[in-house]
């Protein structure tokens, strides 16, 4: 799984960790973030001072709007500098006004509650934060510093006895790599959850809209779930008793007599239908899938697929019902679509959980040049993943590989 944040950096091992650019984007992370806060805290005290002075011709109301909007290009700034650290980018919260003008939009943008969630992100990065941030980039600045011009300012000691202190700077770096990249992470996660959208923050009819394709969604797999155990527990066990009194009737048949032909016949056509009806029932909703979980319901899948495929599923317990629906029929129709339309002499399939989102991978090493717009079933994919508050990317360029990647959120 590729590296997507801080705190997966410091994941991975010690060697491949220190030569990759994570300690670097941290330490400017941090930087920047102590210049922003000492900066809006300037700001923010210029501001209310005009406000104040300026109230007696009513003119000072523009300072005070100003100090309230100041989070507005605090946060702006905060979601570009977290692509640092983080490449997985934060969305504006802020909804377009209805109405051109700058009245109407400092009425809608005074009546959003991110507004008001981005300044109170200022007064703290302001007043807290930013002084954090100053003392850990001055910790693992100034500990290799002090070893390394240690033959400068101690003057007791000859050269020959500070000198080897020198050597211990490199060292100093090194550990002070860890703690700037996980207090980076840390504080990044700390701003994502300030920043990032809430419900609350989008239109009510999408909202509505949202859930009323949730609740479709969930409608749908009821119903899904019912037609499997329906046939599960009627034609199929009827199927099966009826293969079993073929058998039991062709014993009473002379060998090779007409009627033991026809007996024969049919008993093969009662299992070419029970076949085919446990491969539907598996289309429909796997029991597999409600009684051992998604890891197990894949593997299945893999087993059954034309292809080979390789399977790296870092699951460990059960997730939510519709996160575990969603992400079986993306692996069903991905390796479906594999084997109709790539080519391809292998695939992959991987999976984990990770910041509370599941991550799953398909890959393929065929022709590539998939289109969802040719009906290969990724636009339902997409919706059906949708609904559970995920999201579907597509990578298939001409010659392959082709990659389906899917997020879905699934907490802890």
């Amino acid at each position: 799984m590729p590296v997507r944040n801080a705190l997966d950096a410091l994941t991975m091992r010690p060697t491949r960790f220190l030569v990759s650019s994570w300690p670097w984007r941290s330490l400017a992370y941090l930087t920047g973030g102590a210049l922003l806060g000492v900066a809006t805290a300037f700001v923010v005290l210029g501001l209310l001072g005009a406000g104040l002075v300026l109230s007696v011709v009513v003119i000072g109301v523009a300072g005070y709007l100003a100090t309230v909007l100041s989070g507005v290009a605090v946060g702006r700034l905060e979601r570009w500098r977290m692509r640092l650290i983080d490449r997985e980018a934060l969305p504006d919260p802020h909804r377009r006004p209805p109405e051109p003008g700058l009245r109407a939009w400092l009425m809608f943008r005074l009546r959003e509650q991110a507004t008001w969630r981005e300044l109170g992100y200022a007064m703290m990065s302001a007043l807290v934060l930013c002084w954090m941030d100053a003392a850990v980039v001055g910790t693992a600045i100034f500990m290799p510093a002090t070893f390394l011009f240690a033959p400068l300012y101690i003057d007791e000691k000859p050269l020959s006895a500070t000198l080897p202190l020198t050597l211990l700077a490199p060292v100093a770096a090194v550990i002070a790599a860890y703690p700037v990249t996980a207090w980076a992470g840390a504080r990044a996660a700390m701003a994502r959850a300030i920043l990032a959208p809430r419900s609350d923050d989008t239109d009510a009819k999408l909202v509505e809209l949202t859930r009323s394709r949730a609740r479709l969604v969930d409608a749908f797999e009821v119903e899904r779930r019912r037609i499997e155990r329906d046939l599960h527990d009627g034609a199929q066990q009827r199927l099966v008793a009826l293969s079993m009194q073929l058998g039991l009737a062709r014993l009473e048949l002379a060998p090779g007599s007409p009627a033991e032909t026809s007996v024969v016949a049919a008993q093969d056509l009662a299992k070419q239908a029970l076949a085919e009806l446990r491969e539907l029932i598996r289309g429909v909703h796997p029991k597999i899938l409600t009684d051992r979980g998604l890891a197990a319901a894949v593997g299945e899948a893999a087993g059954h697929a034309p292809v080979p495929v390789r399977l790296d599923l870092r699951l460990t317990g059960r997730l939510p019902q519709p996160v575990e629906v969603a992400a079986y029929f993306v692996v069903v129709e991905a390796l479906a679509n594999i084997a109709k339309h790539s080519g391809a002499a292998g695939a992959a399939v991987s999976a984990g959980v990770h910041g509370g989102r599941l991550r799953l991978d398909v890959r393929d090493d065929g022709r590539g040049g998939a289109d969802p717009d040719r009906g290969t079933g990724l636009v339902g994919l997409a919706d059906r993943v949708a609904a559970v508050g995920g999201s579907v990317a597509l990578s298939s360029p001409p010659g392959g590989p082709t990659l389906v990647h899917v997020e879905i959120p699934c907490g802890s």
